[in-house]
């Protein structure tokens, strides 16, 4: 049996996708006593309040449309731009941000650092390659994808 996003992906997917937005991520949580449907989508220049209320309206009817209904409970559904710092997770995302400032933790440390910043210059399959300042030099490295357990993009200061 399909879990909850997994349903709503399938369902909701080619509807935002026929307003040219991507679809980022869904989330089913619970927190307190409320159940609660997030939907993140965007587009190239981001994402408008009024985007988000249309697409919010079409999604709650064709949940709402149904059968059997997926959702074992009452929920909250929130449609919103995943924000200036959204995770990086898909092969498009990736793509996305070559050229841009990014954020990434590694699941083990390289050279005594678990976490790097810096534009990515190259994305593939299986690899990245990220220019960062260390103190006052400007290094450039490539990072196995598997190495690292988050990525998302990142305000320069």
């Amino acid at each position: 049996m399909a879990s909850v996003v997994e349903t709503v992906q399938k369902e909701v997917e080619p509807l935002i996708e026929s307003h040219q937005f991507d679809l980022v991520d869904i989330e089913f949580v619970k927190e307190g006593k409320s159940w609660y449907l997030r939907v993140y989508i965007d587009k190239p220049g981001g994402i408008t309040i009024e985007d988000c209320a249309e697409v919010s309206d079409q999604i709650s009817e064709k949940l709402d449309s149904l059968e059997p209904d997926p959702f074992p409970q009452a929920y909250f559904l929130e449609v919103s731009s995943p924000g200036a710092e959204r995770p990086i997770k898909t092969s498009n995302d990736w793509q996305r941000a070559v050229g841009q400032y990014i954020h990434i933790s590694l699941y083990a440390p390289i050279d005594g650092h678990k976490v790097f910043e810096g534009t990515l210059d190259e994305y593939s399959k299986k690899t990245i390659q990220l220019t960062y300042m260390e103190k006052t030099r400007k290094i450039s490295k490539q990072f196995e994808l598997k190495q690292i357990g988050f990525a998302r993009f990142a305000i320069k200061f």
